[in-house]
């Protein structure tokens, strides 16, 4: 995250608090109960439970400071690769869950189906431009969310600007789309669970392993966070989570999303579909984009965006970062951005929604979902993005962003 954003994982001494905003928590607290029951009656009980959900995901995201943009920068700036390693846990367990119940194509008597798909020409360069908003926008699709509703006003024009992005890639999708592509790969399908996830198992253990050579290179031993300021049900409640615990909970409540949804977790869709809708209230032919002309995609923008699973797991995932951050006592949203941060942010906002959209997803929904469903796309998106987020880190100093980096003495 940028310095203007919500602590990234590793700036332990912003993650103290001091008192809860009893307000916000309340608010917060009433918008996940209240909007519940409303989805529940209006809608129907699933769709409240899948609201519910995103509010946990955003409140585990929230306490356990978990970014990937500010994971990815770290690495790449100063080799500490602790937020990584996080990501790694995360996928195996995601993968062990995931492997079995997509194979046989049913969890608990419920059809489930994985993120899987094509890896072409549109999805390299989405994954990559992606990348590099990640780094300019300050955050990533899900640490967009959960930053917006931690209190970052900076996040809010991150997050203006990736919905206009999403809408114009939407728009330009079926021109990518017919560039030289390989086609869906599951590789749970393609070697059988059992050999795929041996594989994916060894790939993660060696991509952590890495990890810990070049932090050891650099630093001369892994790099430690900080005791935490709390402890026992008090650091449940209130922060901050280890990034281990943050990576298992992520992983369990993604499975969870399988079986509510029928599908694994996704953030950006939903952008799509709302700038869509209001670039077709200020005058669009939304309707005649080949994005919308799917039935299933047609049904979404003809009707309420409460119908729409990632819109209302989206706006939980803000309402559970709020109540977090309110109960960790650090909501207190500041309006000044100075003007390159604001430009960096409409910028990185851009790139964002206009990469996910081109490669079938983001951090969540192709490299998280992807890899974890068996996805080739999800590995190629990996590579592509972690490029963007190269090129990303050495952009930020430009717009006065932070790039941050440990000083350790006697090594």
């Amino acid at each position: 995250m940028s310095s203007s954003a919500v602590a990234s994982p590793l700036s332990v001494g912003n993650r103290a608090s001091l008192t809860i905003n009893a307000p916000a928590s309340l608010a917060a607290a009433a918008g996940i109960l209240g909007g519940a029951a409303l989805l529940g009656a209006v809608i129907n009980p699933r769709q409240a439970a899948l609201y519910v959900l995103g509010a946990a995901l955003g409140l585990v995201l929230y306490h356990a400071a978990f970014g990937f943009t500010s994971a990815w920068r770290v690495f790449i700036a100063d080799r500490r690769g602790e937020g990584l390693r996080a990501q790694m846990v995360m996928l195996a367990i995601a993968s062990i869950l995931f492997f079995p119940v997509l194979a046989s194509g049913t969890l608990f008597g419920q059809p489930v189906a994985g993120n899987v798909s094509p890896a072409g020409i549109g999805v390299v360069f989405g994954a990559f431009i992606f990348g590099i908003g990640m780094q300019m926008g300050g955050g990533c699709a899900s640490g967009t969310l959960y930053t917006v509703g931690g209190g970052s006003t900076r996040m809010l024009i991150t997050l203006a600007a990736f919905i206009a992005g999403s809408a114009i890639g939407a728009a330009h999708l079926h021109w990518w789309t017919a560039l030289p592509s390989l086609p869906a790969i599951s590789i749970v399908k393609a070697w059988g669970p059992w050999t795929a996830l041996a594989v994916q198992l060894a790939v993660f253990a060696l991509i952590a392993a890495v990890t810990v050579v070049l932090e050891k290179r650099r630093h001369g031993q892994l790099v430690q966070p900080a005791p935490s300021p709390r402890h026992g049900l008090a650091r449940f409640t209130r922060g901050p989570w280890p990034l281990v615990a943050g990576a298992v909970a992520l992983a369990l409540l993604n499975f969870v999303t399988l079986y509510l949804a029928g599908r694994p977790w996704g953030v950006t869709s939903a952008f799509a579909l709302w700038g869509s809708k209001i670039a077709a209230a200020i005058g669009f032919d939304v309707a005649s984009w080949p994005y919308w002309s799917s039935p299933a995609n047609r049904a979404a923008l003809n009707s309420s965006i409460f119908n729409d699973v990632t819109t209302v797991m989206d706006f939980g995932i803000i309402l559970g970062a709020l109540l977090a951050a309110s109960l960790a006592g650090r909501f207190a949203p500041t309006w000044k951005v100075p003007l390159r941060s604001a430009v960096a942010a409409v910028v990185g906002g851009l790139l964002l929604g206009y990469g996910a959209r081109l490669a079938y997803g983001c951090n969540i929904g192709a490299y998280f979902s992807g890899i974890a469903s068996g996805s080739f796309h999800g590995w190629v998106w990996l590579v592509a993005a972690f490029a963007g987020n190269v090129l990303g880190t050495r952009l930020r100093p430009l717009f006065g962003l932070e790039v941050e980096r440990v000083k350790l003495t006697g090594c």
